[in-house]
């Protein structure tokens, strides 16, 4: 039997505690123990306490030992000895969501590569500056130490740790039980909203919007200068002022998001997506999509498509890019 302890260290959310138990509870050749540094009613963020009743030397034997929950806060330190001491013996090490924070105040992390949830990843790096904090990434192993980034994250870095003790067949079997995708590989992005940085003023508003409504064209420096009636250089100092951004890199970034919502509301081909969000070609569109949210055209479709089979509606009814 592959042990596996999971330490709940409060305050934690009891979706976070029911991922192992769910994934590896699933796998016959798994015994799972969850345990804490004081047995007995445990605190869950938003929802009723639950009940652990094993205490830490539940990890002296484990073969996995998952730290799970902390919000961000400072665990017991006897919770972080007890993790030293398990990867000084050769347990494999992981982290579930904000355990990751557990596992950097044990300095499991330092010198390492290490996720969480997107929210939080900023907190880590600053707080652990050895940390190469990867905000992005579902989850990462570094040296035989996983973390992984929040809520469904947390099932994707289970499935891979399945997959590597028993294999694929294994893994998919337990991927279809608690009804997820099979595999999601930990270098996909997490979805986390990018926006654009606020507008600070409104004398070039008419031009932004003129370019939103022929974001299907290639619109030059030349064309929006004349929409504000001002040169070139005057628009790109003003466009910078009240964006942030420059117009370019504004016209990408809407194009980016026109592309996103064509993928999401319409069953458009690659290459009309990217015709009618002014990207050029389907290349170009993976490219974009790539480097924006980790994801191709096609994987982020079929992540996020929002209407039935057939139902295409027009781009002039998202209203959400106005």
């Amino acid at each position: 039997m592959h042990r596996v302890a999971a330490v709940i260290v409060p305050p934690v959310l009891s979706f976070d505690v029911s991922i192992p138990l769910m994934v590896f509870n699933s796998v016959p050749d798994y015994d799972v123990r969850v345990c804490t540094a004081r047995p007995g009613p445990v605190p869950t963020v938003g929802g009723p306490d639950i009940v652990v009743t094993d205490g830490l030397d539940t990890v002296q034997d484990a073969d996995t030992v998952i730290a799970v929950g902390s919000g961000g806060e400072p665990a017991p330190p006897e919770v972080l000895d007890t993790l030293r001491k398990a990867a000084d013996s050769g347990a494999r090490i992981a982290s579930l969501c904000t355990g990751a924070f557990v596992l950097a105040q044990a300095g499991l992390l330092d010198g390492r590569r290490a996720t969480t949830h997107w929210g939080l990843a900023g907190d880590l790096a600053t707080r652990f500056p050895s940390i190469d904090v990867q905000p992005n990434l579902l989850f990462v192993e570094d040296g035989g130490i996983f973390t992984s980034a929040g809520a469904a994250a947390a099932i994707d870095l289970c499935l891979h740790l399945v997959r590597i003790d028993y294999g694929a067949a294994v893994a998919n079997t337990a991927a279809r039980l608690a009804v997820v995708p099979p595999v999601r590989p930990g270098g996909q992005a997490q979805f986390i909203e990018t926006p654009l940085p606020p507008e600070r003023g409104t004398s070039l508003a008419p031009t932004r919007a003129w370019a939103l409504a022929h974001l299907d064209r290639p619109l030059t420096l030349a064309e929006l200068a004349g929409q504000a009636k001002t040169s070139v250089r005057t628009l790109t100092r003003r466009f910078h002022a009240e964006t942030g951004l420059s117009p370019l890199q504004w016209l990408l970034h809407r194009r980016i998001d026109r592309a996103r919502e064509l993928l999401e509301t319409t069953e458009l081909p690659m290459d009309q997506v990217a015709d009618k969000s002014g990207l050029g070609s389907a290349d170009s569109l993976r490219k974009h999509m790539v480097g924006r949210v980790g994801l191709t055209p096609r994987a982020y479709r079929a992540s996020f498509t929002r209407v039935p089979t057939g139902t295409s509606p027009e781009p002039g009814n998202m209203t959400s890019l106005r």
